[in-house]
């Protein structure tokens, strides 16, 4: 009898634990870190993306091979500074007037939208994290109080030569050549032993690390072993086309002119177009590796399999295609990014092929890290695409000046200008964007359409708060104007 009450009682204690237990809250898992890495001027020419034969880029590569990558991204401004605004805002360059240069302490200027903005390093810090940042992520590093710790940035875009070696106009860094002597010289070198210190560190709390490289952002310099990649004889030639701009409205030639860079055909008159693809091949190289040092030391870290990767470029880059060399067009070439994901919350690893924006980074950061939406995001979770929900009416819009605007999808590029002047390219047909079809009244009725896309909101911009190569940089075709005379 006592062996039995001895059982009971047993049992019963086994069942009051069993309902505590069920009755319970589950645990939640531990928040994820962010680990984000941009990549200063760095078009299409990654190895995945086979927009260049020649190219070396094995650790983005890995990268994208294990996680998500989206082929057809595309930036909000084809320049740094509003690009970059507008990525860590959330906010349209249209929404904010932020088309031009800016210094990280202007941001908060100019404009009501930007007063109370939560940047993305600042919305996880609200939410608990810790922020860390190196390198170039805002135009100059960032503004004041984004960063709990900061490795800073190294002003300007060297180690500079004592004299340049090819090119010396005045308004721009643009120049090329085999230069350090080794890679412990660069600044984007130091950038990455930054962040494997802070790797291998223990943290508190979840962070937030934003890694900003500066290379392939002119000058082209790198050391002598990473042109070696790349003899420049042996290089397959970007296409171009010598009347390219013949049925262009004239806004457009007005925009797209940049005239302290070299253009295509003083390039190959002179020899030198090889070499300035051989120096930009060699810059990106030399940043893929300075990517994978970041990459291998998460991987040897604690934080292995509880961040959430994300690797960006501001905007895109010309190497000839388009008569000259630079950004700052409407074009895919100024436009399409390298974008890729990994998280310990995506399974699947493959490419997606719709349009997306880099506006749409923020939310789904958000998504992925299980933190609450910001309602002031322009930009949509990409979550669900990464979980294969097509979405056929996918495009992506960039804004170069109050009222020029670009915009992509699946079939065509639609550009709208201020003066009423448009561009239209059916892509399937015409990847390149040569032929530009816009004056076909069979397609009226698509104009149409696309133009219901566009920003309604298109705020104007104010001088004071911007700074650029030429004290302004906003191209309005008065400015334009001005700068080719």
């Amino acid at each position: 009898m006592r062996a039995f009450i001895r059982l009971y009682t047993a049992l019963g204690v086994l069942l009051f634990f069993l309902i505590i237990r069920c009755g319970s809250t589950p645990e939640k898992d531990p928040p994820l870190n962010v680990l984000m890495i941009s990549v200063d001027d760095l078009n299409d020419w990654i190895g995945v993306l086979k927009a260049n034969p020649n190219v070396k880029t094995p650790n983005i590569d890995r990268l994208a091979q294990e996680g998500i990558l989206f082929t057809n991204a595309h930036c909000q401004a084809p320049i740094c500074g509003p690009s970059r605004a507008s990525y860590l805002s959330g906010l349209r360059p249209s929404t904010t007037g932020i088309y031009g240069q800016i210094k990280d302490q202007n941001l908060r200027k100019g404009n009501p939208s930007m007063k109370n903005v939560r940047f993305l390093p600042q919305y996880f810090k609200d939410h608990g994290y810790k922020t860390l940042g190196v390198g170039k992520i805002f135009h100059n590093h960032a503004p004041e109080g984004v960063f709990e710790e900061s490795g800073g940035r190294i002003q300007g875009f060297g180690p500079l030569p004592e004299k340049r070696i090819k090119w010396d106009k005045e308004g721009t860094s643009t120049d090329w050549g085999a230069y350090p002597s080794q890679d412990s010289l660069m600044y984007d070198y130091s950038y990455a032993q930054w962040a494997e210190n802070q790797l291998k560190k223990s943290h508190d709390r979840p962070f937030f690390m934003a890694v900003g490289f500066i290379r392939p952002h002119v000058p082209w310099y790198a050391p002598k072993q990473w042109f070696d990649l790349y003899p420049h004889d042996k290089l397959t030639m970007p296409s171009y086309l010598a009347n390219d701009w013949d049925d262009l409205p004239e806004i457009a030639k007005q925009i797209a002119f940049k005239g302290m860079m070299p253009t295509t055909d003083w390039a190959i008159e002179n020899g030198e177009w090889s070499k300035i693809v051989q120096a930009y091949l060699a810059c990106v190289s030399f940043v893929d590796k300075q990517v994978g040092l970041v990459i291998d030391a998460l991987e040897k870290s604690v934080y292995k399999d509880n961040t959430i990767v994300v690797l960006w470029s501001d905007h895109g880059y010309e190497l000839g295609e388009k008569g000259s060399f630079g950004k700052q067009t409407l074009w895919s070439e100024s436009t399409r990014v390298p974008l890729v994901f990994k998280s310990p919350k995506i399974d699947v690893k493959r490419s997606i092929h719709q349009a997306v924006e880099l506006l749409d980074v923020y939310p789904t950061l958000l998504d992925l890290a299980e933190l609450p939406a910001n309602s002031t995001n322009e930009g949509k979770s990409l979550l669900p695409l990464i979980n294969q929900q097509i979405d056929s009416n996918a495009l992506a819009i960039t804004t170069y000046g109050q009222n020029n605007h670009s915009m992509i999808n699946m079939r065509y590029r639609y550009i709208s200008y201020e003066d009423g002047a448009e561009e239209l390219y059916d892509l399937l047909k015409d990847p390149e964007e040569r032929y530009n079809i816009a004056n076909y009244k069979a397609l009226d009725t698509l104009k149409k359409t696309m133009r219901k896309n566009l920003p309604k909101t298109n705020v104007a911009w104010k001088v004071g708060s911007y700074y650029s190569i030429n004290d302004y940089f906003i191209r309005t075709s008065k400015h334009s104007k001005n700068q080719k005379k």
